[in-house]
Formats: structure tokens, C-alpha cells, sequence
């Protein structure tokens, strides 16, 4: 297809991949505010400079992703590719409306309508932009301390078999993998109170710098994400959740969304200044 535009806003914490070492999702909004899904990103392998931050809009030459049932899935046509890096929309009073307008197009408000439009040809509709009723807690919970040693070894086992180590004289330095899930408890326009994790890159940067400036004491740096995603994003922002699929859940589990993403604009957007 023809190069495409996309508002960059959502990035997932890296996984593990044996073709790629590592891979991001990266999901956003094109120009008419409809949904598209970037996979596969090898993000941490661009150079700096090409490292596209979120609400950034880059263009690229993408392909349906044929493999994928989801509609909103493309794929570089070549992840060797460059991206190239446009605007960057800001937080300030102008940004957070350009933001709201690309990015509420289409808000779902009952959990129930978007599950059962995740299960309908040919769409299958795997990402949205959610407003829950009320977020009643936020949890969290700990996990495996390390990657899969399987995926590991498949992934230590490709690299020397293409010889990279000699290639690019050093070693690509892998994720730390995320001790703890965490979660937001809410409810939306049907009543039913849902847990979903929360997937977004941003919570495990943060939890990995809260943990640094807490002396590595693992209590205080869940507490310290708890305040910005729950004392603040849930309580004192007007929340939205973005929300997402995988590909090998999609059709197989009940309620097949895990949260992607926040978008926590204020309540009141501020003026612009003025010199008058």
C-alpha cells in the first residue's frame, strides 16, 4: 500500500520474539481517527534517532497482515525500512484537543458491545478506545522474575547462528522482564465489574524508576505506580483505556482485552495563552 500516516499511541512493554529478539506492539490512530495495529516493530533495534515517541506521527509503507484475522493488523513491508518521524503533538492546550480529536472518534462505553464486536466477520474488532463508568481499584500482583528460559535459549541459539555477536560487536541487552502485573478494576455501562491488566509500555518504565529512586524496595515502587495510575490518572483525570487483543486469544478467550494504554486528558483543558 501507498505510505501510510499514523498518530503513535501505543506501545506495549517489549516481548520476547526468536525471529526478532525483541518486539513492541505499536498501535494508533491514521488520519481519519480509525485504529491500525504496527506488528512487527523491532523498536529497540532502530537507531535513536528513529525511536518514535507516542503521540508522534511517523509514516511508513505497510502491508495488511494477511496472517492476522484482525482487520486493524498491518505490517512493515519491510522492517528494515526507515520510518520517518513527522509531528509530535504536545500536552499543551492545543494538544490535548488535537489528541481528543484523533483519538475519540469512536469511544465504546459498555464492555459487553465491544466483546461480542471482537467476535463478528470480518472485522473482529480488537482495538478500542473505552470510557468505564468508574475505576474501582487499582491492583497489583507479582509474576515470573524471568524471561522464559526456553525462549531464551531459541533466541541465544539464533544470534550465533547468524553471527552477530562478531557483526555488531556487542550484544543487544534484552528487556528486563516485569516482576509484577498490574491491573485496573472498573465497570462500564453494563454493570459488570472487570479486571484487566495493563500492557503499556509506560507502566513498566515506571515502575523500573520508581524502583530505582525506592532503593530497589519493590512495596514502595508498586505504591508510587498505584498513585499516578489510579490517585491520579483514574481520579483526577477524565480516563479513557485503550484497549487491545492478541492474536492467539482473540477468538479463544471469553473476554480477549487487555489494556494497551491510557489517555488521561484534564477534565478542563486550559487556555491558550495570550498576549492581549
Amino acid at each position: 500500500m501507498a505510505l501510510t500516516k499514523v498518530l503513535i499511541a501505543v506501545k506495549t512493554y517489549p516481548s520476547l520474539s526468536t525471529k526478532y529478539d525483541e518486539l513492541v506492539c505499536t498501535a494508533g490512530f491514521r488520519e481519519d481517527g480509525s485504529w491500525i495495529r504496527i506488528y512487527p516493530v523491532p523498536f529497540r533495534k532502530l537507531d535513536y534517532d528513529k525511536q518514535y515517541p507516542k503521540w508522534a506521527w511517523i509514516e511508513l509503507d505497510l502491508d495488511r497482515n494477511t496472517r492476522d484475522l484482525r482487520s486493524e493488523s498491518y505490517r512493515p513491508h519491510d522492517v528494515d525500512e526507515e520510518i520517518r518521524i513527522l509531528e509530535q503533538i504536545g500536552t499543551g492546550p492545543d494538544g490535548w484537543r488535537k489528541r481528543k480529536e484523533l483519538a475519540l472518534n469512536h469511544v465504546w462505553t459498555n464492555m459487553s458491545d465491544l466483546i461480542a464486536a471482537s467476535k463478528v466477520e470480518p472485522t473482529y474488532t480488537s482495538l478500542a478506545v473505552l470510557k468505564p463508568c468508574e475505576i474501582l481499584r487499582f491492583e497489583w500482583e507479582e509474576t515470573d522474575r524471568e524471561w522464559d528460559q526456553e525462549k531464551l535459549d531459541a533466541i541465544y541459539a539464533r544470534q550465533r547462528e547468524l553471527n552477530l555477536f562478531e557483526e555488531t560487536k556487542k550484544i543487544f541487552k534484552l528487556a528486563r522482564k516485569m516482576p509484577y502485573k498490574f491491573f485496573y478494576v472498573f465497570t462500564t455501562d453494563d454493570g459488570v465489574e472487570r479486571r484487566l491488566m495493563i500492557e503499556d509500555w509506560e507502566i513498566g518504565m515506571l515502575y523500573w524508576n520508581t524502583l530505582k529512586r525506592a532503593n530497589g524496595n519493590e512495596a514502595i515502587a508498586c505504591q508510587k505506580v498505584k498513585e499516578k495510575y489510579f490517585d491520579d490518572f483514574a481520579k483526577k483525570k477524565d480516563l479513557y483505556l485503550f484497549l487491545g487483543t492478541s492474536l492467539s486469544f482473540h477468538l479463544r478467550s471469553k473476554n480477549p482485552f487487555m489494556i494497551i494504554g491510557v489517555f488521561p486528558p484534564p477534565f478542563v483543558l486550559p487556555e491558550e495563552p495570550t498576549l492581549f
